[in-house]
């Protein structure tokens, strides 16, 4: 049988995250969901807003995205000081 040119595919199920967050972080949260319905008109919950805020941090953190292509994992703040 020929290789195919797709392997396994990624799990792109959803994961349920608990998280606490400080108070202020929230504050802000709700003050941008907020922001989004008088923009938009469109109500959202501020907890629907973590995922692509985390991946659009993500994606712009030049020392993730280079630890990345180099296989490594970051190591911020780890013997520093």
């Amino acid at each position: 049988m020929p290789k195919l040119r797709i392997g396994v595919l990624p799990d792109d199920k959803p994961v349920k995250l608990t998280a606490e967050l400080p108070a202020s972080v929230y504050r802000d949260l709700v003050a941008y969901a907020e922001a989004i319905a008088r923009e938009s008109g469109q109500q959202i919950d501020p907890a629907k807003l973590v995922p692509p805020m985390l991946a659009r941090f993500m994606a712009t953190d030049r020392g993730f995205a280079k630890a990345r292509r180099t296989g490594h994992s970051p190591r911020t703040g780890e013997g520093e000081g």
